[in-house]
């Protein structure tokens, strides 16, 4: 308080000396004034200027006694005046500020608030239910205490937003995390860490039936019908459990698991699963895999590996699609079939993604520089899809990499829309305005594929292996490649078959005007310096093919 009174007392100092300069200006002119007048009276009265002139003028002239008495009054009145002025300007400028530092600090309050914090439920999200994880292992470990977690999917949420759409989906969503809030108990923690997933932090469990109890709780309490839009609607959940330390002694490893045993139990009777090493086909080393891929990452043992893209009528070279790969010191070669899943359920995605994309950026730009004209394609997750961080962190290492978007081509999944579709679109648009290519993956293995497509800015799509493999021998599979041809190319999209084997495959595409071909008749996945060696030989091996 004392501070603020010295502030205010500056600012009036300082004020009222401004003010005050104005006062004696008038001053000096209302003294001007007089001296002219006197000159004047003594001109007209005794026709010429002297010094006893002016004493008569003053001396005999009444008006002239009013008009010096008027810089007296001035600089009474405006001192007075200043004074006043100042105090309030003063006190103006100091509730401004205040209000303005308040409405700041609000501001702050609530920017960290929303980082923390889910809109459409206004519970805990991600970010903050790991923190609160991590501190409850802490405690946990020095009481020598259980504590479970449990992730409840809304399984049937893409069959609601399809029929209701996005508002009546998030008026469910919050009827879900308020019943949510009051079956657990008082120290519990519930978050939404997905579009359809929610998260419940049991600490300081008794023994390790408290998440099964939990569990049961939770499907009592969501089993009556939600009401939205007038209708009555039944919402099928799946809950998976895992407890610490039986299961895991950090929070990335038990959200995995208890993501596995959340997909457990979707096939079982009883819509929950504790997770047990039975669940997972590669024990025990697919256990370890999650917290050595952190370290992988560390020591370079991932690499990129380049798949190239060719363009069916010409033969030519178009460009490659980046792949990780991971070469593990005792394991050897690990699938991406086996370790990205395990990232995906876990925050690891996101530093696997950003690797990626600067290896890729960094090696695209490289190309380009010695003249090849190439579109590098590089996968993008779900996860990544729901990160609003994602276009402004793509734009920091395209500049450092010194790429332009056009050369990039990013490839997303249908699945990986439909967990938030809103945010995956939303994230989709401001990416196509930034200049990225964006290419959907796997086209006709997701759902909703048509509804969806025609709302994205998509430069490519890309049919899936399954389908082009058995084109030859399966009569439907035929039908569904041509007709996905011509699908995209009345959207405006050129095509990509995946799975090109052999060279009877390469020319029925080439008689469907597919555009570009992708596979093992071309080359498999190489490393860079086998791709570099390729582009230099192989690749001329497909220019004016004979199938054309």
């Amino acid at each position: 308080m004392e501070f603020a009174r010295h502030v205010l007392s500056d600012n009036v100092r300082i004020l009222k000396s401004q003010v005050s300069k104005t006062a004696y200006q008038g001053v000096a002119i209302a003294i001007s004034s007089i001296i002219l007048a006197t000159i004047g009276v003594s001109l007209y009265q005794t026709g010429g200027i002297s010094l006893d002139g002016i004493v008569k003028a003053q001396s005999e002239n009444y008006g002239l006694w009013v008009l010096d008495s008027i810089p007296f009054v001035f600089g009474f009145w405006g001192q007075y005046s200043s004074s006043i002025i100042a105090y309030q300007a003063g006190a103006m400028i100091f509730d401004q500020t205040h209000e303005l530092r308040a409405h700041a600090e609000s501001m702050e309050k609530q920017a960290n608030y929303s980082a923390t914090h889910d809109i459409a439920t206004d519970l805990p999200n991600r970010a903050l239910f790991y923190d609160r994880v991590e501190q409850a292992i802490l405690s946990a470990n020095n009481q020598n205490k259980l504590l479970s977690i449990l992730l409840v999917e809304f399984a049937n949420f893409k069959e609601v937003y399809d029929t209701l759409g996005r508002n009546s989906s998030d008026l469910i969503l919050k009827q879900i995390a308020t019943r949510l809030q009051n079956v657990v108990l008082g120290n519990d923690s519930v978050a939404r860490i997905d579009g359809n997933i929610f998260s419940v932090l049991v600490p300081a469990a008794d023994n390790e039936n408290a998440g099964v109890v939990l569990a049961k709780n939770v499907q009592v309490a969501l089993e009556s019908p939600f009401k939205v839009e007038r209708l009555s609607l039944s919402i099928h959940v799946n809950i998976g459990i895992v407890n610490f330390p039986e299961h895991g002694e950090d929070v990335d490893t038990l959200v995995q698991k208890a993501g596995v045993a959340l997909f457990m139990a979707g096939k079982s009777h009883e819509g929950y699963a504790v997770y047990t090493s039975i669940f997972d086909d590669h024990s025990p080393r697919r256990l370890t895999l999650m917290s050595e891929l952190r370290q992988a990452l560390e020591k370079e043992e991932l690499q990129v590996y380049y798949q190239p893209k060719v363009a069916i009528k010409t033969g030519r070279l178009y460009g490659a699609e980046a792949l990780v790969r991971w070469n593990h010191p005792k394991h050897g070669f690990v699938p991406p079939d086996e370790f990205i899943p395990m990232a995906e359920r876990t925050r690891m995605i996101k530093h696997l993604t950003l690797w990626a994309l600067k290896q890729t950026f960094g090696q695209c730009a490289e190309w380009h520089r010695q003249g090849l004209d190439l579109i590098v394609s590089v996968n993008l997750s779900a996860r990544d899809l729901h990160d609003p961080e994602l276009p402004d962190i793509i734009t920091g290492l395209a500049a450092a990499a010194g790429v332009k978007p056009a050369w990039m081509m990013l490839e997303i999944t249908e699945s990986s829309i439909m967990t938030d579709p809103e945010r995956s679109l939303e994230i989709i648009q401001r990416l196509h305005d930034m200049g990225y290519r964006l290419s959907i993956d796997d086209f006709g293995t997701g759902y909703s594929s048509l509804a969806y497509l025609k709302k994205m800015p998509l430069t490519e799509l890309k049919i899936d292996k399954s389908f082009v493999s058995d084109v030859l021998k399966s009569e439907n599979d035929a039908v569904i490649v041509k007709a996905t041809i011509n699908l995209a190319h009345n959207l405006g999209l050129q095509v990509t078959a995946e799975g090109v084997e052999n060279r009877q495959v390469m020319a029925l595409l080439d008689s469907y005007a597919c555009d570009l071909a992708q596979g093992y008749y071309l080359s498999k996945p190489l490393a860079l310096g086998e791709f570099n060696e390729w582009m230099r030989s192989d690749a001329m091996d497909f220019v004016n093919p004979e199938f054309n």
